[in-house]
C-alpha cells in the first residue's frame, strides 16, 4: 500500500467516525422534540419595544410586514415600529410611512447589509435617549403571528434575555424548491430548535423574529456585521453564559426563494457566514465546553463544526453508498466498511424518517407531503452549497435577496 493510499484511508477512517458520530448525536437530540405543550402565558404587558425592520428596496412587501405588527395584540404604546430604508432607491421609506411605521433613511454606500444597518440604528436609539425594555428583529419580508409580542414580553419577564420566534414560511407551495425550504424548516423548528430547548440548550438565531434585552444589547454592542450576524451575535452570547432560548409558539413568517439559483446564492451567502464565524469561534468554545463540563458550549461548538444540518445527510448518504457499491473482497472495503453498512443504511432511514414526523408533529397542510419524495435532492444541494462557500469563505461582500410576493397575513391563513 502506498502512502498516498495510507494517509486516504486513515482520513476516510476519520470521515466515517465523526460523521457516523454526528449523525447519531443529532438523531438522538432529535428524539427530545416529540414533546411540545403551549405555555401558559402568565405576565401582563410590561415591557416597551423597539420593533427594528433593516430593508433595502422593499416596497413591494414592507407594508404587510408593518401591518401584521401593528395588529400585534399588545398595547399600542408599548411598542415602536423602526423601518430602516437602507441605501433604498426605490419607494420602501414612503411605503413604510403609508402604513405607520417610523422610518429612518440611512446613506452609507460602503457599510450596506443587515447587520450594518442593526448597529447604526441602535447608535440612534442611544443617542437620543429613547428608553426600550428589549430589542426585536424582523425581516422586510416577513409577517408576524398576532401572539408575538405578548409571548416575548411574557419569556421578558421569566428572566431571558434572548429569545428565538418559531421560523415559519409564508410561500411553501409556490414551487418544489419552497416546498422542500418549508419542510427544512419544519424540521429544524422541531426536531432542532424545540429539542434543544427541552433539553436546556442553547438554540441557533434566525435572524428574524429575535428579541434581545436592550440593557444586555446596550452592555455587549451588537458587533455582528457579517453575512450571518445572528448566528455572531448567538456565539457571543453562549461565550459569556447568556442561553438564547426558543420560543415555539411565537411565530414570523418569512419568504423563501422560489427557484434553485436564488435558492444556491443565499444559502451560499449564509455557508460562507457560517464558515467565518466558526474560524473565530468553534474552537474557543469547545474548548469553554470541555473544561468547564458545559453541554450548552459544546453543543453550540459542535453546530458550528458542521456549517449545515444537512450536510450530514449528505455526508452519512455518501458513506451509505460507498458501502453498498465497494465489494468486499478489496483494500478498500477494509476501509469502507469499518462501520457496518446496517449502521449507514439505518442513520440515513432514521434522518430522513424525522422530516415526516416533523409534519405530523407539527401538524402542517397536508399538501406539504407532496415534497417529501423530491426532498432528498434538495438536500444534497446542500453539499456542493456548502463546499463552494468553503473556497469562498473570505468572502463578505453582503448581497441583497429580492422579495417580489406581497402576501398578507389573512391571505396566508385561507391558502
Amino acid at each position: 500500500m502506498s502512502l498516498l493510499h495510507g494517509i486516504l484511508n486513515v482520513v476516510y477512517v476519520f470521515m466515517q467516525l465523526f460523521t457516523g458520530a454526528i449523525g447519531v448525536y443529532q438523531i438522538i437530540m432529535s428524539v427530545f422534540g416529540f414533546w411540545h405543550r403551549k405555555e401558559k402565558v402568565i405576565h401582563g404587558a410590561k415591557k416597551r419595544f423597539a420593533v427594528i425592520i433593516p430593508g433595502h428596496n422593499e416596497e413591494r412587501v414592507v407594508g404587510p410586514l408593518v401591518d401584521s405588527l401593528k395588529a400585534q395584540e399588545y398595547p399600542a404604546e408599548l411598542f415602536d415600529v423602526h423601518l430602516i430604508a437602507d441605501n433604498c432607491t426605490d419607494h420602501t421609506a414612503d411605503v413604510g410611512r403609508l402604513h405607520g411605521a417610523i422610518v429612518h433613511e440611512r446613506e452609507d454606500k460602503e457599510k450596506r447589509g443587515k447587520g450594518f444597518a442593526i448597529e447604526w440604528i441602535l447608535e440612534r436609539f442611544q443617542a437620543s435617549g429613547e428608553q426600550y425594555d428589549a430589542i426585536v428583529m424582523f425581516d422586510a419580508d416577513n409577517l408576524v403571528d398576532p401572539a408575538f409580542l405578548t409571548i416575548m414580553n411574557d419569556k421578558l419577564c421569566r428572566g431571558h434575555k434572548v429569545i428565538q420566534g418559531y421560523l415559519g414560511i409564508k410561500n411553501p407551495f409556490d414551487t418544489w424548491v419552497s416546498v422542500s425550504m418549508a419542510i427544512s424548516y419544519w424540521f429544524s423548528n422541531r426536531m432542532w430548535q424545540k429539542a434543544r430547548q427541552n433539553l436546556r440548550l442553547s438554540c441557533s438565531l434566525g435572524g428574524t423574529g429575535l428579541c434581545v434585552d436592550y440593557p444586555l444589547l446596550q452592555e455587549m454592542g451588537w458587533e455582528a456585521t457579517g453575512l450571518t450576524e445572528d448566528l455572531e451575535f448567538g456565539v457571543r452570547c453562549v461565550e459569556r453564559g447568556v442561553i438564547p432560548i426558543w420560543a415555539h409558539d411565537a411565530k414570523v413568517y418569512d419568504e423563501k426563494p422560489t427557484d434553485i439559483l436564488s435558492s444556491f446564492r443565499q444559502r451560499l451567502r449564509w455557508m460562507q457566514g457560517h464558515f467565518h464565524c466558526a474560524r473565530h469561534h468553534m474552537v474557543p468554545l469547545l474548548r469553554q465546553g470541555l473544561r468547564e463540563g458545559s453541554l450548552v458550549k459544546l453543543d453550540a461548538g459542535i453546530y458550528l463544526f458542521q456549517p449545515a444540518r444537512f450536510l450530514i445527510l449528505f455526508l452519512t448518504s455518501i458513506m451509505m453508498l460507498l458501502q453498498i457499491s465497494t465489494p468486499k473482497d478489496t483494500v478498500m472495503a477494509q476501509v469502507t466498511h469499518l462501520l457496518p453498512t446496517d449502521f449507514w443504511v439505518g442513520v440515513n432511514v432514521f434522518m430522513y424518517l424525522q422530516m415526516p414526523i416533523a409534519l405530523l408533529l407539527e401538524r402542517v397542510n397536508w399538501r406539504a407531503y407532496f415534497g417529501l419524495p423530491i426532498l432528498p435532492f434538495f438536500l444534497w444541494t446542500w453539499g456542493p452549497v456548502t463546499l463552494q462557500a468553503f473556497f469562498t469563505k473570505a468572502n463578505r461582500k453582503w448581497s441583497h435577496t429580492v422579495h417580489k410576493r406581497a402576501i398578507r397575513l389573512d391571505q396566508m391563513r385561507s391558502r
